[in-house]
């Protein structure tokens, strides 16, 4: 089990869809390490940004693991993406 949250969480995948989805659905989109588990992704978006996560959706692309997380309601993905210099 791994605990620290940079490992993995890679960085963040920026393109006009996951732009839309920040604004649409509250949600960040993450390249992670391929053999983390939705379960580990959250715990790790919780402790590196201090927020809840709703859910995680994950695929796996040429590019690697993609992680899609969508926060509750009281926390705002544009503040994440302003944290993580997506704007």
């Amino acid at each position: 089990m791994v605990t620290d949250p940079y490992e993995i969480i890679l960085h963040p995948y920026v393109t006009e869809k996951s732009m839309s989805k920040i604004e649409k659905e509250n949600a960040l989109e993450f390249i992670v390490k391929r053999t983390a588990n939705k379960n580990e992704i959250k715990k790790a978006i919780e402790k590196m940004f201090n927020v809840k996560v709703k859910k995680v959706n994950t695929r796996i692309t040429k590019y690697g693991k993609h992680a899609v997380v969508t926060l509750i309601p009281e926390y705002k993905a544009e503040d994440i993406g302003m944290r993580i210099g997506i704007f």
